[in-house]
Order: structure tokens, then C-alpha cells, then sequence
């Protein structure tokens, strides 16, 4: 009886983890189209994209969102976005102290009279942190704090990609609805004209409450505000994030345009890069050891035959 009981509760846990698993979920971030250039054993930051992501991070991102592991000096550091070999201490990078000047931070010394003043910052501080604390960030943004985008890339599933596809897929203009229920506006996304995003048998209106928006590619469950097939509701979920790359929001400095996709490719490649900076060099000294161990693999091969030539085995 004991068994029986067991079994049965495994069962239904099986079951209660198939229905929320149909009922959740989020679109799969797949990478772009011909991929990210640093994938692979040999795959390298592109340094354009890398100075271009940076600029889309400091217009738009840390406006909310803080990078507490980043110091400026890193944006000078050998793979880094502004790297410049003439300067081996990015310290003295004449780029990268304009870079840090931009910004203001409270100095962590107190002036002549025992106040804290602001100051430019210089290479050797971290990021700006838009937010003095974590409860200013909260109060700031309806009671969730924007996550740190440092390892953002390595906390979620998807990396760079799911950056990329979470910043480019709300839905467009053209698929929202709005209705009059019970006297007030409702908004709804129009699923079959998602334009490729979500299911394609999620066909039906998704209310969109205020202080919300609907993305695929974020994880939730859309099934208590779906008004269609329950068993087809959209994937995706609903973040207090508005879309914030909007057609020319930024102006490249290069002369690249500015357009939806080539903003989310930049600023995800410049995170992937945040989240592990010493990637290249790891990846050619991670070459020039197997390299190296395949040698020694084959000398010791030899040298073994050459021992023991003359032993009967």
C-alpha cells in the first residue's frame, strides 16, 4: 500500500510538472543569423561591435541597470572594446579616461569639510551605478529591482542570444488591439501578428495589463491572460521593461545604422564580453597547451617503444 501511495504521487508529480511546463515557458534564443563571431575554440570579440554595444549600454541600459563587476580600465584591457597597445596600462589610455570622465560618482573620501562631493570618474572605478541601493532601485521601478547586467550572459539560459532576442522581440505596433471592457481600455497583442514569434497555433488576443508588456521570449505563463485555446497559449511572459531599442535611439559614432536588430546584436556581444573578458586569451592559451600536450603525448608514445623495444610482452 505503501508503494501504491508513492507511486501515485509521483505520478501526479509527473504531471503537474508536464502541465506547468505546457503552460510556461519561453520562446528558445537562438543565435542570429551566421552566428556570434566569439563562439568556438578560436572565436573572437568583434572589437567594432564590442565599442557600438558599449555605446548602447551607456545610452540606453545604465540608465536603470548597474554593471558592479565592470571597471572602466577593463574597457581598455587587452580584447577589450578600447584596447590600444600603445597603452599596456589601460590606466593611461587618454580614450578610456574620456570614457570614465563621462560619468559622476560620489568619491569615497571626504573633501576638506567631511562631506562626500562628486567627481568624474577616473579608469580605476567601477561602473556607474545608476541607484545608491538596491531598495532605491526598487521603489524606482515598481518594486523589482533591474537585474545587474555583469554575468547577465551567464546567468541565463541562451547567453548573448537570449539578450539579443529579448531586446528585439516585443511585438510591434501593428499587434496591439485596444477594447472597451466594462468601460475602461484594455490592450491586447493580436498572437497572429506576432511576426514569427511564438507559437504559430497561438492564435487569439493576450491582455496586456498596465505596467506590463508581453514578451516570447521572457519565462512566465500567459495562460490566465490568454483568450484563445488554452492548450496553445503563447510562450513567453510578461517584465515591468519597456522596449527600449527603438529605431535610431542611438547614433553610432561609426556611422552604422542604428536599427532594432544591430542595437540588440551590439549591446549583447559587449555583455558577453563583460560577462567573461579574458575569453580570448583563455581560448589561445587554451590552443597553445593542447597543442603543447598533444607533443609531449607523442614523444612520450616513443620514448615508451623505445624503452621497452627489446621485452617480450
Amino acid at each position: 500500500m505503501k508503494a501504491l501511495r508513492l507511486l501515485t504521487a509521483g505520478l501526479a508529480g509527473l504531471i503537474f510538472t508536464a502541465a506547468a511546463h505546457a503552460a510556461g515557458g519561453a520562446e528558445h534564443p537562438h543565435p542570429p543569423e551566421g552566428g556570434w563571431p566569439f563562439e568556438g575554440p578560436t572565436g573572437q570579440f568583434d572589437q567594432a561591435s564590442l565599442q557600438r554595444g558599449y555605446q548602447v549600454y551607456h545610452q540606453v541600459c545604465s540608465s536603470c541597470h548597474s554593471m558592479k563587476l565592470m571597471s572602466y580600465r577593463n574597457l581598455g584591457e587587452p580584447g577589450g572594446p578600447f584596447y590600444d597597445p600603445a597603452y599596456p596600462n589601460p590606466n593611461d589610455n587618454p580614450f578610456v579616461k574620456a570614457l570614465a570622465a563621462e560619468n559622476e560618482i560620489l568619491s569615497p573620501t571626504p573633501n576638506d569639510i567631511g562631506e562626500f562631493d562628486y567627481r568624474p570618474a577616473t579608469p580605476a572605478d567601477t561602473f556607474r551605478s545608476p541607484y545608491p541601493n538596491v531598495e532605491a532601485a526598487r521603489a524606482a521601478n515598481g518594486g523589482a529591482a533591474p537585474p545587474d547586467l555583469s554575468v547577465i550572459t551567464k546567468a541565463r539560459h541562451g547567453g548573448a542570444s537570449y539578450v539579443y532576442h529579448l531586446l528585439s522581440g516585443y511585438p510591434h505596433d501593428d499587434a496591439f488591439v485596444q477594447r472597451e471592457v466594462d468601460g475602461e481600455t484594455v490592450t491586447y497583442v493580436d498572437m497572429s501578428k506576432m511576426g514569427g514569434h511564438g507559437d504559430e497555433h497561438a492564435e487569439g488576443l493576450l491582455k496586456v495589463n498596465p505596467g506590463q508588456y508581453y514578451n516570447p521570449y521572457m519565462a512566465g505563463d500567459t495562460t490566465p491572460n490568454f483568450e484563445g485555446d488554452p492548450r496553445h497559449a503563447p510562450k513567453g511572459g510578461f517584465l515591468a521593461m519597456p522596449p527600449q531599442l527603438l529605431e535610431g535611439r542611438v547614433e553610432y559614432t561609426d556611422g552604422t545604422e542604428a536599427t532594432v536588430q544591430q542595437m540588440a546584436y551590439d549591446v549583447a556581444q559587449f555583455l558577453a564580453w563583460a560577462g567573461e573578458p579574458k575569453q580570448e586569451h583563455r581560448k589561445s592559451l587554451g590552443l597553445a597547451v593542447m597543442a603543447y600536450l598533444l607533443i609531449l603525448a607523442v614523444l612520450l608514445w616513443f620514448s615508451y617503444k623505445q624503452i621497452w623495444r627489446k621485452i617480450d610482452h
